[in-house]
């Protein structure tokens, strides 16, 4: 039995349409709010390293270094994530379908039927 459920199978022997489906808006919110949850975690991250210094040591100004170090952390995140979302714009751009310079190119013969007219 384990193996149906490993297989995607139901007992009818059919294909389990209905998971499949489910999955993909949850992993594509998952991914959304990453950004946002890794901001939130490197900024704790960040201001417990400091407390943790502050207390090992009993320097009161470590704790505004682990804040910085937590800041300067979400805005590697974030910039990581625009670096990613950058070269899919890049590859999408390379895609003749969006690309306005490719579509230019196979207009030329309307362009030529317009210069008649004048």
């Amino acid at each position: 039995m384990a193996d149906k459920h490993l297989t995607g199978l139901t007992p009818e022997g059919g294909e389990n349409e209905e998971r499949k489906p489910r999955l993909k808006p949850i992993v594509e919110g998952a991914e959304t709010l990453s950004l946002g949850i890794s901001m939130v975690v490197a900024v704790l991250i960040g201001v417990a390293l400091g407390i943790g210094l502050k207390k090992l040591t009993g320097i009161t100004w470590l704790l505004w270094v682990g804040v910085v170090i937590g800041i300067a952390a979400a805005f590697l995140n974030v910039f990581k994530a625009y670096s990613k979302q950058y070269k899919e714009f890049e590859e999408l751009s390379k895609n003749p379908r969006y690309n306005p310079k490719t579509l230019e190119g196979d207009d030329d013969d309307d362009d030529d039927d317009a210069a008649k007219h004048y």
